[in-house]
């Protein structure tokens, strides 16, 4: 892999980090694939784990959010054990260096950290194969967010 840039993956600390993922996921869900703004941006982003792979350079590549306690009972059941993972995104030009699988990882270590056992996903149908290459198991039926099937998916930690 030699001229693929580096990139490192971090807990969003500052506001500059946050603004960075707020961008990669309008230019991956707005932009590319027309989530309305007011879906993509909720109430639970002020609470959130978020998560920000950053080439060396500082161009943000990816992101993702780990939603836990209150804010992920919705989606996980209300086990307040079982965290909730979402809005992982990728940028175009990142996508096969393994931006989405150090995420994965790295929501799972935040979740470890908090004491969770599990974490949940909602996976656009098109992704359950990575995420099942993550070890992660589909349960549930097929269901519509912003007009994209999903399923729920779940791995123990």
């Amino acid at each position: 892999m030699s001229g693929t840039p580096a990139y490192s993956v971090r807990v969003a600390g500052d506001p500059a980090d946050l603004e960075a993922c707020r961008a990669v996921r309008k230019e991956v869900f707005v932009r590319e694939q027309g989530v309305p703004e007011d879906l993509e941006y909720d109430e639970h982003d002020a609470g959130a784990v978020h998560v920000l792979a950053v080439r060396e350079d500082g161009v943000p590549l990816g992101t993702g959010r780990l939603l836990f306690g209150a804010a992920a009972a919705e989606r996980t059941g209300g086990d307040p054990a079982v965290g909730s993972l979402g809005r992982l995104a990728v940028a175009r030009e990142a996508r096969g260096l393994g931006v989405g699988v150090a995420l994965v990882r790295a929501i799972e270590e935040a979740a470890r950290a908090r004491g969770l056992t599990a974490v949940d996903l909602h996976a656009q149908t098109q992704a359950l194969g990575f995420y099942e290459r993550l070890g992660y198991a589909a349960y549930g039926p097929e269901e519509l967010e912003a007009g994209i099937p999903h399923r729920s998916m779940r791995r123990s930690l």
